[in-house]
């Protein structure tokens, strides 16, 4: 076993722990910090691959901002701890059958491209960094600019309407 295979199979225990963690955990505050961590370990792929600026935007973006908003709404809102729910009749079927639906995509992708022989080609070497981060930059914020504004206006439109619907009235009633 290699260095790298020993680091990518912990991180990805660590990954997956942290994902299950997150969708088990009772507590907003501790399932949010569950993620932080699971984007921290995906930054750390990305740095294994040889892809650092990914692996920082993915800090920076993710775990820096977004994060910060999730918390942010969390405790202004006062939904740290989730209470017990019904569940409707049809969420369970559904649920599993669209888990179904994924475990099987997932095994028929990984046996698929276990057997494909294509070659992926290396990116070419640029001479400059600068210019490909420049290149990458106009080509994000030239083709890329309106999903990133829509999705940019659905978070806030989405934070807002999580504060209207669970804020208290003034004499304590919804």
């Amino acid at each position: 076993m290699t260095s790298d295979l020993i680091v990518f199979l912990v991180l990805s225990l660590v990954a997956i722990s942290t994902a299950l963690g997150m969708l088990f955990s009772r507590n907003a505050v501790y399932s949010a910090l569950y993620l932080v961590l699971n984007f921290v370990t995906v930054a750390v792929f990305y740095l294994l691959l040889g892809a650092p600026f990914i692996a920082m935007s993915q800090i920076t973006v993710y775990a820096g901002a977004i994060m910060v908003l999730f918390l942010f709404v969390i405790m202004l809102l006062g939904a740290e701890s989730l209470a017990p729910s019904k569940a409707l009749p049809w969420q369970r079927p559904l649920a599993t059958l669209l888990s179904v639906v994924l475990a099987v995509e997932a095994v028929y992708l990984l046996f698929t491209r276990a057997r494909s022989d294509a070659a992926i080609a290396p990116p070419e070497a640029s001479l400059n960094t600068m210019e490909s981060l420049r290149q990458m930059a106009m080509e994000l914020f030239n083709l890329y600019l309106l999903p990133f504004e829509v999705t940019s206006i659905l978070l806030l439109v989405a934070m807002v309407g999580a504060i209207v619907l669970t804020r208290q009235e003034k004499g304590g009633q919804k």
